[in-house]
C-alpha cells in the first residue's frame, strides 16, 4: 500500500513510518515541521535505507493535498498531524480548534475528492476524561477536560459522521494511552519543545542534566505509592498497532472501528522513575509538589478488543521502554535538531 502519513516527522509518526517501510509499504509524509525537524527524514533513511517522499505543508492547505493526491496513488491515510499540548490548548483553544479540527475537515474533503477511502486516526485516551472505572473499555463514557482532548473527541465524531454518510469510507480510531521509549537504534525518539509536557521526556532531561529535578505532582492518591498511575506503551509497539489497524481496515465489514492501544498495565510515577534509574544508571532527583488540577489517580486500558480483533499484543515492558528512551536521550540530549 502507499500510505500518506500526516505529521510523519513527529514522534509517533516517524516510528510508524519506519514500521510501514520495513513492512513493505510506500510512505508519503506531509508535515509542516512546526514541532519536528527535517533531520528526521535522514534518520528514517538511516534505519530503513529508504527515504520517504516528503511534502512540507500545513494540514489546512487544500492545494498541498491536491498536489500529493495527484502525484501519488494514495491507498490510505494515517492522520497524526495536530497540536498536542494540554496546557497550551487551555491557553490557546481557538488555535487548537482551527488547526486540529479544520485541518482534519480539509483532509477528509480532499480524500473524498480523490476517492481515498481508508483512514487511521491518532486519537487519545483523553477522550475518556476522568474514567468511572478502570481498566477503560472502548465503550466507556466519553467526555473531556481540556480543549486538546475536545479536538480529539470532535474529530472522532466528524469521522464517524463522514463514514455514516459515505459507505465507501472506512475509519479506524486509535485511542493511545501514554507512548514512551524510542527506536532501538537511538536515531529517532521524542524531542519536546521547551519544558516537556510528559513524564518520561522530563525524566530524561533531568538525567542528562538539562533540568535539576523532577516535579512529582501529588503523592496522596489512592495508588500503590500515592503517585498517579498510567498505562505506558512503547512507541514501537504503538507504531506496530497502526500497521495492524491498516490491515484490519482492508478486511473489516464495519465502517468505523475503535481500539485502545496500551499495555493494560498501570505504573506509578515513582515506579517509572525507579525503572528509568535501573536502566540508565542515573539518579533522578525529584520533589513532591501539590496535585495538579484535573489530574486523576489511575488510568489504564482494557486491551481485550485490540488483542482479539487486531491481534495486538504489546511486546515491550517498562524496562524496555526506559532503556530505549535513555539510549536515544543520551545520544541526542538536545533532541533531533
Amino acid at each position: 500500500m502507499k500510505v500518506l502519513v500526516t505529521g510523519g516527522t513527529g514522534y509517533i509518526g516517524s516510528h510508524t513510518c519506519v514500521e510501514l517501510i520495513e513492512s513493505g509499504h510506500e510512505v508519503v509524509i506531509m508535515d509542516n515541521l512546526y514541532n519536528s525537524s527535517a533531520e528526521v527524514l535522514n534518520r528514517i533513511e538511516q534505519i530503513t535505507s529508504v527515504r520517504p517522499a516528503f511534502y512540507e505543508a500545513d494540514i489546512r492547505d487544500h492545494a498541498a493535498y491536491k498536489k500529493i493526491f495527484n502525484e501519488h496513488h494514495i491507498d490510505a491515510v494515517i492522520h497524526f498531524a495536530g497540536l498536542k499540548a494540554v496546557g497550551e490548548s487551555v491557553e490557546k483553544p481557538l488555535e487548537y480548534y482551527d488547526n486540529n479540527i479544520y485541518g482534519t475537515l480539509v483532509l477528509l474533503e480532499e480524500m473524498r475528492n480523490f476517492h481515498v477511502n481508508k483512514i487511521v486516526f491518532s486519537s487519545s485516551a483523553t477522550v475518556y476524561g476522568d474514567p468511572k472505572e478502570v481498566p477503560i473499555r472502548e465503550d466507556a463514557e466519553l467526555h473531556t477536560t481540556n480543549p486538546y482532548g475536545s479536538t480529539k473527541l470532535y474529530i472522532e465524531q466528524i469521522m464517524k459522521d463522514a463514514a455514516h454518510a459515505d459507505s465507501d469510507l472506512k475509519v479506524c480510531l486509535l485511542r493511545y494511552f501514554n507512548p514512551i521509549g524510542a527506536h532501538q537504534s537511538g536515531l529517532i525518539g521524542e524531542t519536546p519543545n521547551g519544558i516537556p509536557n510528559n513524564l518520561l521526556p522530563y525524566v530524561a532531561q533531568v538525567a542528562t542534566g538539562i533540568r535539576d529535578y523532577l516535579r512529582v505532582w501529588g503523592n496522596d492518591y489512592d495508588t500503590v505509592d500515592g503517585t498517579g498511575v498510567r498505562d505506558y506503551i512503547h512507541v514501537v509497539d504503538l507504531a506496530h498497532g497502526h500497521l495492524l489497524a491498516l490491515e484490519y481496515l482492508n478486511k473489516c465489514e464495519e465502517n468505523v472501528c475503535v481500539f485502545n492501544l496500551g499495555t493494560g498495565n498501570g505504573y506509578s510515577v515513582l515506579q517509572v522513575v525507579q525503572a528509568f534509574e535501573r536502566n540508565s544508571g542515573r539518579k533522578v532527583p525529584y520533589q513532591i509538589c501539590e496535585r495538579r488540577a484535573g489530574d486523576i489517580a489511575t488510568c489504564y486500558a482494557d486491551t481485550t478488543k485490540a488483542r482479539e480483533l487486531l491481534g495486538f499484543i504489546a511486546k515491550y515492558d517498562i524496562d524496555d521502554m526506559c532503556r530505549d528512551l535513555w539510549n536515544f536521550a543520551s545520544k541526542n540530549p538536545e533532541g533531533i535538531q
